[in-house]
């Protein structure tokens, strides 16, 4: 399921100066495995990472205060489906000095490289609204086995295993038509991740135009071996989840990863990193 997508709106690249790095925006629904993307990322050269930071998972969603965001706001299995926290072009959001104040606040955080990864589950419902305030960033977009996540979010989120399902199908249903408006945008599995960890961390480095790192930063296992009794997906919700390549039981299929990026090149240099 590749893809190409389009260019930001022409009235963005005009009004925003270029700045001297990149963004690789990273999201996803919580327990998605994004902070293990975000500090595989980060482990690569020429990559800043938010680090130490006083907030949750280092998460930068916290750290500006250009976007109101409370405990309600970032609700795990609510934020993804709550039609205010859908942001995209064009909304009251897409402003310069939405853009400047963000800036400012990350700032702080951020130490030198010509790429700044930042990683909030939010990002999910924002990439259309930074590429508009960010014209060259990235998004990376991390899936999991919908019966993993209802399992492992069980013990924040009151709620039948049934309803955090339907809430992980309705959410990338809305990911699967906002993809479509993303210039450049990689969708990746957490299970392909821990598979072949070695040939994803190439990939993302591909995906930045850096050069590979030989060596992991960290261990990477995989989490869903914790989860082999967790609740099952109707066969209704199977064939909903089937279009990111899931089925019940945890089983997962055959699956192309989605990639948008405007220049051949990187297409091309991802799609070769990746395992046949």
């Amino acid at each position: 399921m590749s893809h190409v997508g389009g260019i930001p709106h022409a009235s963005s690249v005009v009004r925003i100066a270029l700045l001297p790095y990149r963004y690789v925006f990273v999201g996803g629904l919580h327990r998605s495995g994004t902070s293990l993307v975000a500090r595989l990322l980060g482990g690569l050269p020429g990559v800043a990472a938010i680090t130490n930071a006083p907030v949750p998972e280092n998460e930068g969603v916290y750290l500006q205060g250009a976007i109101p965001h409370t405990a309600r706001h970032g609700r795990p299995m609510h934020f993804a489906t709550d039609p205010a926290q859908h942001h995209i072009e064009g909304s009251g959001f897409d402003r310069l000095e939405i853009r400047e104040r963000i800036e400012a606040d990350w700032a702080p955080f951020f130490g030198a490289g010509a790429w700044r990864v930042e990683k909030s589950p939010v990002n999910l419902t924002r990439m259309r609204l930074y590429q508009q305030l960010f014209p060259l960033s990235q998004c990376v977009v991390v899936l999991r086995h919908p019966e993993a996540v209802a399992a492992a979010v069980a013990k924040w989120v009151d709620a039948p295993s049934d309803a955090l399902i339907d809430h992980w199908i309705a959410a990338h249903a809305i990911v699967a038509r906002d993809l479509a408006h993303l210039q450049a945008v990689l969708v990746l599995r957490y299970e392909d991740l821990v598979a072949d960890p070695a040939a994803w961390l190439g990939a993302l480095a591909a995906y930045l135009d850096l050069p590979g790192s030989a060596t992991l930063p960290e261990p990477v296992v995989d989490g869903n071996a914790r989860y082999t009794d967790a609740a099952t997906m109707s066969e209704s919700q199977a064939r909903a989840a089937s279009l990111w390549g899931y089925g019940r039981g945890l089983s997962v299929m055959p699956y192309e990863p989605v990639l948008h990026h405007p220049l051949n090149e990187i297409r091309g240099a991802v799609l070769r990193s990746l395992p046949n």
